[in-house]
């Protein structure tokens, strides 16, 4: 601790000295132990904005890959067209829909039943008598007319009340007013069938039912084979896919028209979403590689040199580097049981009958295939589903694999699920800078979309994939879980901010009652110099009554 120096000036003069200034130079000497208290927390501090930065682009990142991971993403989407809109029109392809074409022809549109009764004059005239309604196969129903349904209007209400499948509705034109009864189910399902006994008491008129349109299904063929369609939107017929139908197919020389459906992959919704990775990506290792730095006054960014930092960095560029398995085994309880039977790998054929005693089992076979260097690396993986034998091409495309393994000891059947040759980034167009940016090349990625869209999606949303390895990296690297390691260090920073904080606070109520006393205490040895000159005087008048020397006055 430093010292102070109070200058009282003259003793005598009876000025005495700046009690508040010289109280503020102690005080403030004494806070100079905070000092190192509040650097730290300065420290902290600038660590967790720089932390929370990187949480919130991780975030981002973390949005872009779960889009390509979850299965009704981005991946998920399909365009389609028809060749003959006025036909045909395509409605929506979902995630189930598979891309492809088809071919369909319509030879008659869906017709929804309908009908009304004869007209009348006046709607308000009273109505009388009784109509029996059923629609398709559905028990008939019978309104019979009431005070409160009498009229058409009423009529109409009550067979709506009903609740008989049916619509109806009063209609008013130059020919007077009429009950119109419309189905409520297309096609043959829904034909009515209406008998009426209702008379126009007013006129004495009796009003019998009119079939407008009969109930028929629609009739088309698709991929060739004839189909029967009750309504005009047809969803059930080709996987995923909803049309409407609008028109039968033209006849041209006797032949009907025949409409093309396409359903393709959209793969510039995928080319986009990928584009955002690669720059949210780029973003995320920029602000990283920025704390490697100096900052505008020379001065080290906040995370220089810490664990975090590193980590980040280590766990980014070897997850982005890193090389998905081409498929794997299906995974059993043990890796130590022992298997049976064969697998062919290209055209190398391993029966584990051959295998050394000991090493017939998960291991055993993988290093077998390593050992026969075809292109591909086997790893043996546990994980909560258990224990499989992963492979993963080197070079080249991956080689089919059939499997007959068992495993002995439960019986379980060891089959191979191929997860196709996209198993890096590389293989989509995406490649490494040297500053540990990515790049993308578009063409090698529409090549990709265009000649496996399969592989495209098993790479990021198959169990073992880079997709689901890389969301999970970043997951565990985030804020947004309480393990995540930025996450942790924030949390590891609050501790610290809480403890320094609360240092910081007890050390000022402590210099804040030293400074009360100090003030009382300067206060009065200030009130005590500065009455001194008044003292003198008293004295040397005191002398000079007693010597009778006349002193000079201070």
């Amino acid at each position: 601790m430093g010292t102070i120096g109070i200058s009282f000036g003259s003793p005598t003069s009876g000025a005495g000295f700046d009690v508040s200034n010289t109280v503020n130079q102690i005080v403030s000497n004494l806070q100079n132990v905070e000092t190192p208290w509040k650097t730290q927390l300065s420290a902290d501090q600038a660590q967790d904005t720089v932390i929370s930065n990187l949480g919130s682009l991780l975030s981002t990142l973390s949005t872009d890959v779960q889009n390509f991971t979850n299965f009704e993403g981005v991946l998920a989407t399909k365009d389609g067209s028809s060749s003959d809109p006025s036909v045909l029109a395509l409605t929506s392809a979902s995630s189930s829909a598979v891309a492809g074409t088809h071919t369909v022809v319509v030879n008659s549109l869906a017709v929804t039943s309908s009908g009304y009764l004869d007209a009348i004059t006046n709607a308000s005239d009273t109505l009388t008598g009784s109509v029996s309604i059923q629609a398709g196969s559905a028990a008939a129903q019978t309104i019979t007319i009431g005070s409160g349904s009498n009229t058409l209007s009423g009529l109409a209400a009550a067979i709506n009340n009903a609740g008989i499948g049916v619509t109806a509705s009063v209609l008013t034109d130059a020919n007077g007013s009429r009950l119109s009864l419309v189905s409520g189910t297309s096609g043959v399902g829904g034909d009515l069938t209406i008998t009426s006994s209702i008379t126009d008491s007013t006129t004495s008129t009796a009003l019998k039912y009119n079939t407008a349109a009969t109930g028929a299904n629609a009739s088309l063929t698709v991929d060739g084979v004839a189909v029967s369609a009750i309504s005009n939107t047809v969803s059930t017929v080709i996987p995923g896919v909803t049309f409407q139908l609008l028109a039968p197919s033209p006849v041209t020389s006797g032949v009907p028209e025949t409409v093309q459906v396409q359903i393709v992959n959209d793969t510039s919704s995928v080319s986009s979403a990928l584009g955002t990775f690669v720059s949210d990506y780029n973003a995320l290792i920029k602000a990283v590689n920025t704390q490697e730095t100096n900052d505008s006054s020379g001065m080290p960014q906040p995370l220089f040199g810490t664990p975090t930092l590193s980590l980040l960095q280590e766990q980014l560029l070897g997850s982005i580097n890193q090389t998905s398995s081409s498929g794997y085994f299906t995974p059993i309880a043990n890796a130590s049981d022992a298997l049976s039977g064969s697998v062919t790998v290209g055209s190398t054929t391993f029966n584990v009958s051959t295998l050394s005693a000991g090493n017939q089992n998960l291991a055993g076979l993988a290093a077998a295939i390593n050992a026969a260097n075809l292109g591909v690396t086997a790893n043996v993986i546990t994980n909560a589903v258990g224990s499989s034998i992963s492979l993963v091409t080197v070079f080249g495309q991956a080689p089919a694999v059939v499997s007959s393994l068992t495993d002995a000891t439960s019986g379980a059947a060891l089959s191979f699920t191929s997860l196709g040759d996209v198993n890096n980034l590389s293989k989509l167009g995406i490649t490494l800078n040297n500053d540990g940016t990515i790049s993308l090349n578009s063409a090698t990625l529409n090549s990709a979309l265009n000649s496996d869209y399969s592989g495209v999606m098993a790479f990021f949303q198959d169990s073992n994939s880079w997709g689901v390895d890389f969301s999970t990296t970043l997951n565990n690297l985030g804020t947004s879980s309480v393990n995540g390691a930025l996450s942790l260090a924030l949390k590891a920073n609050n501790s610290n901010e809480t403890s320094l904080n609360q240092d910081i606070a007890n050390e000022e109520l402590r210099i804040s009652a030293e400074k009360v006393t100090l003030t009382q205490e300067l206060t009065t040895a200030n009130e005590i110099l500065q009455s001194i000159p008044a003292n003198l005087n008293n004295v040397n008048e005191l002398y000079s009554a007693i010597t009778g020397y006349q002193a000079p006055k201070l």
